[in-house]
């Protein structure tokens, strides 16, 4: 199981098709061993073959995936506000989810004029420079912060250290006011983000909008990400009060 697995995560952004000797090479399989693994995977749909006889990631696995409740079910819930939101900020907007110590984007709405951005849908995104991470990591356990604030972090883009002290005051904030406003260093988006909770009060994932910085507007975009956060999370069987401001909040680091 655990070559198969291996065989699974050859496969990134960067190599959607894979030869069977990338796959070997990538896996660290003896190529013997991948092609007979593979073969497996194709005949069960988790891996396809194209004409040229490259493997892909295989339809199976998305109909796997779909079942994962904090994904695709938070994302069934989420996309009529989602769509609301979109059609408010004609930009992109973002549902995420923690996965360890980064945030993972679960779904992406994006207006055709939209600025331009690389975040994919099921892409990892850093916790501590992004709108959706910061509120993903102010609402984690305490363990999860104090393992990140235990090693230096870096900005990015800017690979600038962030002091200690100043990312603990911004995730204090971001917890105060349930809404992060993160502008990117080279200043030309701005990420807004909103909690949002599940039926036992905790957060369960984060909605989140990127929009230019000439055109941000956080106070009143935040407020129309945090009433659509609310929604999602009523939605969900959530009765925590939420009615803490919006805030243009700090700049972290």
């Amino acid at each position: 199981m655990d070559r198969a697995l291996s065989l699974l995560a050859a496969f990134d952004t960067d190599h959607r098709t894979l030869s069977l000797t990338e796959l070997s090479r990538r896996s660290q399989i003896p190529p013997s061993s991948a092609l007979r693994l593979a073969n497996r995977l194709v005949n069960w749909g988790a891996l396809e073959r194209d004409g040229a006889g490259r493997y892909c990631v295989g339809l199976r696995l998305l109909e796997i995936a779909t079942l994962a409740p904090r994904g695709h079910g938070l994302r069934e819930v989420a996309l009529p506000f989602m769509h609301d939101l979109a059609e408010v900020t004609r930009q992109h907007v973002q549902l995420a989810v923690r996965d360890g110590m980064q945030a993972m984007l679960v779904e992406r709405l994006s207006a055709h004029q939209a600025a331009s951005v690389e975040y994919r849908t099921g892409g990892r995104l850093p916790l501590h420079s992004t709108g959706v991470g910061l509120v993903l990591l102010a609402f984690a356990p305490q363990e999860v912060r104090e393992e990140l604030l235990a090693r230096p972090v870096y900005s990015e883009p800017g690979n600038r250290l962030i002091p200690a002290g100043t990312l603990r005051r911004t995730l204090a904030d971001v917890r105060l006011k349930q809404l992060a406003v993160f502008h990117r260093e080279d200043e030309s988006i701005v990420s807004i983000a909103a909690p949002v909770f599940g039926r036992d009060e905790t957060v369960v994932g984060v909605l989140g909008v990127l929009v230019p910085t000439r055109t941000a507007e956080p106070r009143r975009m935040g407020l129309a990400v945090q009433t659509a956060a609310r929604g999602i999370s009523r939605e969900l069987g959530s009765r925590r009060p939420t009615d803490a401001p919006s805030s243009d909040g700090p700049r972290p680091g």
